[in-house]
C-alpha cells in the first residue's frame, strides 16, 4: 500500500500545482493537459506489462524495480529546466512515471490477492482502495501546501515515499512466485501503440477538430491496432493477456463496469480542481479541501461495498454504486453554478460513494472470476482498462469543456460591445488559459478589448461553472450507461476452492 501510495497521490497532486507550473514554464494549455494526461496514458499503455513481468520474474522484484523507475523520473520532472524544452521534459518523464507505475502497482495487488483467501478477499481489498483512495485525497492537499513553497515540490515528495516502500519491502519478505512462460514483447508494443494513438486523436479533437481527417486517422489507427492486438493475442503461444478470461460473463461486466466508472473518477481531480480555482476563486489548498467532500463518501462507500461483496457477491455493490454514482454527479452538476463551495458537499459526497461501491468489489471479483489466468496478468487487464478510460475520459471531457467555454465567453463578450472577430480571439485566449491552468486572472494588456475582458471576468468566471456542468451532466451518463452494464452481471459469489485452483488446460 505505501508503495502504490505514490501512484495515486500522483493521479491529483499534480493538477492543484497547475496553475503555478503553467506561469513558470510557460506551458500551452495542449502541453498541461498532455502532462496530467501522459501519466495516465502510460499507466493505460503499460498495466498490461507490469502484469505480466510480475509473474514471470515475480512481485517483489517488480515491485522494486517499479518503485525505482518511478522515484527517479519524478525527481527529474522536479528538475525540469526553464525555456523551449520544459514543456517535452515533463511530459516524457510523467510518462516514465508511469511506466514505473504500471510495473509496480499490479504486482503489490498480486501480493494482496494472494495473501488473502477468496472469502475475505474483499473486505481486505477494500482496505487496500479505501487506504489508497484515501491518500488521494492527500495528493490536492499536499499539492496546495507544497506549491506555496515551490510547485517541484510536488515530484520530489514521492522520494521518502518511495524509500519507506522499498525499506517495508524489503522486511516484509514477499515471496517471489514465477510462472513459466516468455514476455510477449510484440503484443506489448501493439496495446502501447493503440492506445497511445486513439487517445492522441481524442486529446487533440479540441484543437485539430471534430471534423479534422488527423483527429479520425488517430481514433481510428489506434483502434484498428488494438483490434489488430486481440488477433495477435489469440494465435500466439505465450500471450501478452490471455483473452480466454473474457469468456466469462461476470468478468466482462466487471470490467464494463470499471471502464464507465473510471472514465469519470480520475478526469474528476483535474476538472474539479480548476473550476474550485477559476469559478469559485478558491486558492489550491481551498481546492484540495474541495476535493475531500468527494473522498469522505468514497472512504465510506469502499468498505460498505468490501462487506457486500463478500457476503453478496459483487452484483448489488456494482448496481448499487453505478445508481449513485449517477444521481451523485447529476446533482452535483446542477448545483456548480451557484458558485458556493458548501453548498455542494452533499452531492460531491453522493458521487464519492457511487465510485467508493463500485471500484474495490468490481476489481476483487474480476480477478476471483479469472480462474486459469494469475493474478498479474488479470490485475494487469483490470487496471489497464481503468487507466485507459481514465485517459478517454480526460480527454473527452477536456474537449466539451473547452468548446463549450469558448462559445459562452463569446457570446459573453458580445453583449458587452466586443465585435464577433475580436470576441473569438480573446475567447479562446481567455478559454486556454483558464481550462490549461487554471488561471482566471483578468488580462494586462491595454486596449478596448482588454477592458472589455477585465469588465466581463465575473460573467467569465460564470461561463466556466456552466461548461463544467456540461462535463458532471456527461460524467452521471458514464455512470448510468455503467449502471445498465451491472444489470447483467450474473450476481453469485466465486467458490473458494475453484478460485485457488492452477488449472491443468492452460496451454502456455
Amino acid at each position: 500500500m505505501f508503495a502504490v501510495a505514490m501512484t495515486f497521490i500522483d493521479q491529483t497532486i499534480v493538477s492543484i500545482a497547475a496553475p503555478d507550473i503553467v506561469r513558470e514554464l510557460g506551458l500551452s494549455s495542449s502541453g498541461m493537459q498532455w502532462v496530467v494526461n501522459a501519466y495516465l496514458l502510460s499507466l493505460a499503455a503499460f498495466f498490461a506489462l507490469g502484469g505480466r513481468l510480475a509473474d514471470l520474474y515475480g512481485p517483489r522484484r517488480v515491485v522494486v524495480i517499479g518503485t525505482l523507475v518511478f522515484v527517479v523520473s519524478s525527481v527529474l520532472c522536479g528538475c525540469v529546466p526553464e525555456g523551449g524544452a520544459a514543456q517535452t521534459w515533463l511530459i516524457v518523464f510523467r510518462a516514465t512515471q508511469g511506466l514505473g507505475a504500471a510495473l509496480l502497482f499490479p504486482a503489490a495487488l498480486a501480493v494482496v490477492v494472494a495473501v488473502f483467501p477468496v472469502e475475505r478477499r474483499g473486505r481486505a481489498l477494500a482496505l487496500f482502495f479505501g487506504v489508497t483512495g484515501a491518500l488521494t485525497a492527500i495528493g490536492p492537499l499536499l499539492g496546495g501546501w507544497l506549491t506555496n513553497w515551490t510547485w517541484r515540490a510536488v515530484f520530489w515528495v514521492n522520494v521518502p515515499v518511495a524509500i519507506v516502500a522499498l525499506v517495508l519491502t524489503a522486511m516484509a519478505h514477499i515471496s517471489d512466485r514465477r510462472r513459466s512462460g516468455t514476455l510477449d514483447v510484440p503484443g506489448a508494443a501493439l496495446i502501447a501503440a493503440g492506445m497511445g494513438l486513439s487517445v492522441l486523436g481524442f486529446q487533440q479533437a479540441w484543437s485539430w477538430g471534430w471534423d479534422s481527417w488527423a483527429t479520425w486517422v488517430c481514433i481510428a489507427g489506434g483502434l484498428a491496432i488494438l483490434a489488430g492486438f486481440v488477433r495477435y493475442e489469440q494465435q500466439v503461444e505465450h500471450p501478452l493477456i490471455d483473452l480466454r478470461v473474457f469468456r466469462d460473463k461476470a468478468f466482462t461486466v466487471d470490467a464494463a463496469v470499471l471502464f464507465f466508472s473510471m472514465l469519470a473518477f480520475v478526469p474528476l481531480f483535474f476538472f474539479t480542481s480548476v473550476y474550485a480555482q477559476v469559478s469559485l476563486s478558491a486558492s489550491p489548498n481551498q481546492a484540495a479541501l474541495f476535493l475531500l467532500y468527494f473522498f469522505v463518501g468514497f472512504a465510506i462507500a469502499s468498505q460498505w461495498g468490501g462487506r457486500i461483496l463478500d457476503k453478496q457477491g459483487a452484483r448489488p455493490a456494482l448496481k448499487l454504486g453505478t445508481a449513485v454514482g449517477c444521481v451523485g454527479f447529476a446533482l452535483w452538476a446542477g448545483k456548480l453554478t451557484d458558485l458556493s463551495m458548501h453548498d455542494q458537499w452533499p452531492y460531491a459526497a453522493l458521487a464519492g460513494a457511487g465510485i467508493g461501491f463500485v471500484l474495490a468489489p468490481a476489481s476483487t471479483d474480476a480477478v476471483n472470476r479469472a480462474i486459469g489466468a494469475s493474478y498479474g496478468e488479470v490485475t494487469g487487464i483490470t487496471q489497464t482498462v481503468r487507466n485507459y478510460a481514465a485517459s478517454v475520459g480526460l480527454a473527452v471531457y477536456g474537449t466539451i469543456l473547452t468548446h463549450v467555454t469558448t462559445d459562452k465567453v463569446v457570446g459573453t463578450l458580445t453583449s458587452k460591445g466586443m465585435s464577433a472577430g475580436d470576441a473569438n480571439t480573446v475567447a479562446r485566449d481567455v478559454t486556454e488559459s483558464i481550462t490549461g491552468s487554471g488561471d482566471s486572472q483578468p488580462p494586462t494588456g491595454t486596449g478596448p478589448a482588454a477592458e472589455a475582458t477585465r469588465e466581463s471576468m465575473s460573467a467569465i468566471r460564470m461561463d466556466f461553472a456552466e461548461a463544467n456542468q456540461w462535463v458532471f451532466y456527461g460524467m452521471a451518463i458514464a455512470l448510468g450507461i455503467g449502471f445498465l452494464c451491472a444489470l447483467r452481471h450474473p450476481g453469485g459469489k466465486v467458490d473458494a476452492n475453484a478460485a485457488v485452483e492452477e488449472p491443468a488446460t492452460r496451454s502456455h
